[in-house]
């Protein structure tokens, strides 16, 4: 077994480079550093809370749909990645404030979670516990 401790970071190539840092720094994420954007490498950013994205530019196609519950297609491949969050109903004002669309919500065994789509339409997922512990829970 490969002892894994934690998600190092989660890379996710961007379209604009002001759009996405936009969005993300709005999340709370903060720019810790260039490491040569406009050659293919990241941006490294980092969120109080310890989780960091590597924003990546040059886009050579145009995107498809990276799709999760607001798509009726479902394609193989990246489908979102998940922010854990104090409250959902916060986030959410943050959001609408911010006229950035909730495309789903799911609530499921003391899970509490919406989803939102970046500029460039990769979903971002926030999660809130409400209850116990998802994995200790009996089927």
């Amino acid at each position: 077994m490969l002892e894994i401790e934690k998600i190092d970071h989660v890379g996710i190539r961007v379209s604009d480079r002001d759009d996405a840092l936009g969005f993300y720094e709005l999340l709370g994420f903060k720019l810790m550093a260039d490491g040569g954007f406009d050659h293919g490498h990241p941006l490294i950013l980092q969120h109080p809370g310890g989780v960091v994205l590597n924003l990546l530019g040059q886009v050579s196609a145009k995107a498809g749909e990276n799709v999760l519950m607001d798509e009726p297609e479902k394609y193989p491949g990246y489908t979102h990645m998940a922010l854990h969050v104090t409250s959902v109903e916060r986030a959410e004002a943050m959001f609408v404030e911010n006229d950035i669309k909730i495309t789903g919500r799911h609530q499921f065994k003391g899970i509490n979670t919406i989803f939102v789509r970046d500029p460039d339409r990769n979903v971002v997922e926030i999660v809130e516990h409400t209850g116990p512990d998802f994995f200790s829970l009996p089927d």
